[in-house]
């Protein structure tokens, strides 16, 4: 755990990239002190909870998750979660054990981000470990490393398809990812440099779940609409992106960039880390 100094500080951004999702305008909060875990709680650290507790996340529960698939075989087959995203499926019996369904496993990826979790599921482990999830605004206060105006948790430099910065996609998204980071799905939850307060994989990687719902500050329609849909399935917010992000695609690998989702949703792209009250 890091402890992170609070105070005087922002969340979003006056210069939105993809204004429907609420990523401005920036406003002012005051944060007491925190900590928060400097990685992404790993496949090791959920399987011991599991043991200890016997834990059954909502996906086993549901019997089935979200799962990307690129290859032509499952971008042209009837199991997409939808038709605007070809390239989700649902996958039955895909769950934190066999993220991708069966065949697949988590033995050689116990130091990874674990996955198919839900917003209840990250929350029971928090308060197993003593913690709680992170509120928007102190995760984007620790991805800046402090109240600094920061586009990125590394400063501002943009990575691109040859600039490796943090597990993100890189070449034409969804069909064709040269993995020039590395790893065609999730990296190791301490990979790549942390941050300046020593946070890992704050872009990238995985989505984190915080524990605010989502809402979109505007009084436009569109606003309202998308307010009404998210309070409807009780999305949460989840910030960072994913290794699927590209700026081609999914430019939310950025510190004021963020997603809801529906809070019983786990996904093979989504994770957490736990803050605590300091």
């Amino acid at each position: 755990m890091i402890r992170v100094r609070g105070g005087k500080s922002f969340v979003g951004t006056d210069s939105p990239e993809i204004p429907q999702d609420g990523e401005g305008p920036a406003r002012e909060v005051t944060l007491a002190d925190f900590g928060l875990e400097a990685q992404t709680v790993t496949v090791e650290r959920f399987a011991a909870f599991v043991q200890e507790t016997g834990y059954v996340t909502e996906a086993e529960r549901f019997g089935w998750s979200s799962v990307f698939f690129s290859d032509e075989a499952h971008l042209a087959g009837a199991s997409a979660v939808g038709s605007r995203l070809p390239w989700w499926h649902k996958i039955d019996q895909s769950t934190w054990r066999q993220p991708e369904g069966p065949g697949s496993t988590v033995e050689d990826r116990l130091d990874h981000p674990v996955t198919q979790v839900s917003w209840a599921d990250a929350n029971a482990f928090a308060a197993w470990v003593g913690g709680r999830l992170p509120s928007e605004a102190e995760w984007e206060h620790a991805a800046r490393g402090g109240a600094e105006h920061k586009r990125f948790p590394w400063g501002n430099a943009e990575p691109n398809d040859e600039i490796v910065m943090a597990n993100i996609w890189q070449g034409k998204f969804p069909r064709l990812n040269t993995m020039l980071d590395g790893y065609e799905r999730t990296a190791p939850a301490q990979s790549f440099a942390p941050n300046s307060l020593g946070f890992y994989n704050m872009s990238g990687n995985v989505w984190e779940w915080t524990r605010d719902p989502f809402r979109i500050r505007s009084l436009s329609k569109p606003a309202r609409l998308r307010n009404a849909q998210a309070l409807t399935h009780s999305e949460k917010v989840l910030k960072g992106g994913s290794f699927l992000c590209h700026i081609s695609y999914c430019y939310r690998y950025r510190i004021a960039a963020r997603m809801g989702l529906s809070a019983d949703s786990a996904a093979s792209n989504a994770g957490f880390r736990v803050a605590y009250d300091i």
